[in-house]
């Protein structure tokens, strides 16, 4: 791949002040709370949290949901969160102009709170972004909206959604925590596999590299309740350190995703 073929850019259209791009941090709140923080012994997820660049919320504010499908049937509260009991939904939003940020707004209606994102992205050919909530951050009453982009050839921006799920509860957002992940995947590489469904035995090394790892999981899982009270929790780590049931060791293993952060340019 060419120099220009390996370059993200990331333009600014509109004010980006409080909207920073930065690598996506493999650190989760609830997961630092977990036992023994055992939540990061899952590889999958850890290398999935890091796994693309994060845009920030711009703003604090909290917001109210009617159950209607206009848009001014959500109510906005920017500066810090206020008691339920003075809720009042309408098109206005926000104590003050001053406090409030126009990147933040419900256009769409149907409970859906849009973030304008004030970049226009470009890929290297056949290169898509899969613009999403920050993988495992989990957020009460609210989900991020998922999409896939052709940024490689389109000169419109897109925003990020957030669909309020429950009529009546108030959701926080705070300035400064991701609410956009953009993650570059190839183009038509899901339609270029031609999957296919067989049993364990057509493969018989792959075969008995599960039976040896199944055996040795059930034993781990029954072992669990003879542990000490006092004594770490143990765990398995075949898969964090790269090594088959056999003992062979994949070159290619990650246990991180070292992204770069976006580069100012001045021309």
């Amino acid at each position: 791949m060419s120099e220009d073929n390996r370059v993200i850019h990331a333009y600014d259209v509109s004010i980006t002040k409080n909207m920073p791009i930065a690598c996506a941090s493999p650190q989760r709140a609830w997961m630092d709370k977990t036992d023994d923080r055992f939540a990061y012994r899952c590889l999958p997820m850890v290398m999935a949290n890091q796994a693309g660049w994060i845009i920030e919320n711009p703003a604090d504010f909290t917001a109210c949901w009617s159950g209607g499908g206009r848009p001014e049937d959500i109510w906005f509260e920017f500066g810090g969160r206020q008691s339920a009991d003075q809720f009042t939904f309408q098109v206005s939003v926000g104590p003050a102009d001053g406090q409030r940020d126009p990147r933040v707004t419900s256009h769409f209606g149907s409970g859906v709170i849009t973030f304008q994102i004030p970049y226009l992205f470009r890929t290297p050919p056949g290169i898509n972004l899969w613009v999403k909530g920050p993988s495992n951050w989990i957020k009460d009453g609210v989900c991020a909206l998922e999409g896939i982009v052709e940024a490689d050839w389109s000169a419109a921006t897109f925003t990020m959604n957030w669909k309020l799920t429950r009529p009546g509860l108030i959701v926080e957002f705070k300035r400064g925590e991701p609410i956009c992940m953009i993650v570059p995947v190839p183009r038509g590489l899901a339609e270029s596999l031609d999957p296919q469904q067989s049993l364990i035995g057509t493969n018989p090394e792959l075969e008995a590299d599960y039976q040896t790892w199944n055996a040795r999981r059930l034993a781990f899982i029954r072992s669990l309740p003879q542990q000490a009270a006092n004594v770490k929790s143990p765990w398995e780590k075949d898969y964090f350190q790269g090594r088959s049931p056999s003992g062979d060791h994949f070159e290619g293993h990650q246990t991180q995703v070292r992204i770069k952060e976006f580069v100012t340019k001045s021309t």
